[in-house]
């Protein structure tokens, strides 16, 4: 099943007068740079395009997701600052959404065009990236094999049998479970799956973890930072800040970029729940600097422009602590947004905790970035026992 390819067409940007550094963002086994071959390879940009002008795009979601106040719990919090969840996790009718839908969608052209017939990637037992991989694959009409770490030292007897990886299991993929803890990097695991596919005549394309370090990985959230700037049109008055979870670094580096285009580069708060802030930092970066290569940002993507806060991944990746439970519990009880122990429970603690430590100015609006992961909260059913 094939759909036709969509370009973007959501605002518009800056030609770029000044060559950037070449990029360096790790590329996966079998992709090359954009520009020497890979599908959607960008001329230059010029004034009244918007930043994702020239790159296809394979319509995955519903369209720009919703905004809505979480005015109960702005009001807990003391209601000196305005808190706003832009809702990444319904984003799509596919297995429930979330933001890999929105990097995959600049990723797929390139899979589609490769003539693969495999999609391989790889995650932890309970990867949101891998359950949205095996999602596109149905959708698209290809096979998916999925590399599954054990990344987290789970307590829950049933934790590779619920939620994300029970829903890849029903969506047909082929799902590999390795022993190997957790890392952001190229893992030989997953190198290992590609040249398996090879070998019983299969033609793989190769997503790395979070579809991160995909030369195309960043641009999906370049295309969010041009959604929000249209809704703070509708609604007449621009976010101070954006709170987003950073791990493997691309959904921060994308919103880096496009929100560079109007210079609130810093004013995207990164709340790291890989618990290897320097290592994430320098992925981000990474992609932040060949995403704004790709689309021609005008501005000098630098070190200072990632701003990670790595307060708040204790004890260690994939394992809440008190203070996230007691986050998902509280946004939980007064919003009726459920937020995953692993990600956003994480990134909704920070923002909890920088509204009470009086981070945000007094009348700040804050829009908080829920990139979705719910399914996984199955895999913690003990943890969340009572409630």
């Amino acid at each position: 099943m094939r759909v036709a390819l969509s370009r973007s067409r959501r605002g518009a940007g800056k030609k770029n007068g000044s060559l950037l550094q070449r990029p360096t963002t790790q590329l996966a086994p079998n992709q090359k740079p954009m520009g020497e071959g890979g599908a959607g390879s960008a001329q230059s940009r010029v004034a009244g395009e918007n930043m994702l002008e020239k790159f296809d795009r394979y319509p995955l979601t519903f369209g720009p997701t919703p905004i809505e106040k979480l005015d109960r719990l702005g009001k807990h919090l003391g209601g000196k600052v305005e808190i706003y969840a832009k809702r990444e996790d319904c984003n799509s009718g596919l297995a429930f959404g979330g933001n890999k839908l929105r990097k995959l969608e600049y990723i797929i052209p390139d899979a589609i065009a490769s003539d693969a017939d495999t999609l391989v990637t790889i995650g932890g037992v309970q990867s949101n990236h891998t359950r949205m991989v095996a999602a596109v694959a149905a959708k698209i009409g290809m096979k998916c094999l999925l590399v599954q770490e054990s990344w987290v030292p789970h307590e829950d007897a049933v934790y590779d049998r619920v939620g994300n990886i029970l829903l890849s299991r029903i969506m047909g993929a082929e799902v590999h479970l390795v022993d190997e803890g957790f890392d952001i990097g190229i893992r030989r695991s997953w190198e290992k799956a590609l040249y398996e596919v090879k070998a019983r005549g299969g033609r793989p394309y190769a997503i790395p973890a979070g579809a991160s370090v995909h030369p195309n990985g960043g641009l999906g959230y370049v295309g969010f930072a041009e959604e929000v700037r249209a809704q703070e049109k509708q609604l007449g008055f621009a976010f101070d800040y954006i709170v987003v979870c950073t791990v493997t670094g691309s959904t921060h580096a994308g919103m880096l970029v496009g929100f560079a285009e109007d210079g609130r580069q810093r004013n995207v708060i990164g709340i790291d729940a890989s618990a290897t802030p320097a290592k994430t930092k320098a992925q981000v970066l990474s992609i932040a600097q060949h995403t704004a290569t790709l689309v021609e940002l005008e501005t000098e993507v630098v070190d200072d422009d990632v701003v990670l806060l790595d307060d708040y991944a204790y004890p260690r990746y994939g394992i809440p602590s008190e203070e996230t439970k007691e986050a998902i519990r509280l946004c939980a009880r007064l919003e009726g947004m459920i937020t995953d122990p692993v990600y956003e429970g994480k990134s909704m603690q920070g923002m909890i905790d920088l509204v009470q430590k009086g981070f945000f100015p007094e009348g700040s609006r804050v829009l908080y970035a829920h990139l979705g992961g719910a399914p996984a909260i199955n895999g913690y059913g003990y943890t969340f026992r009572n409630g």
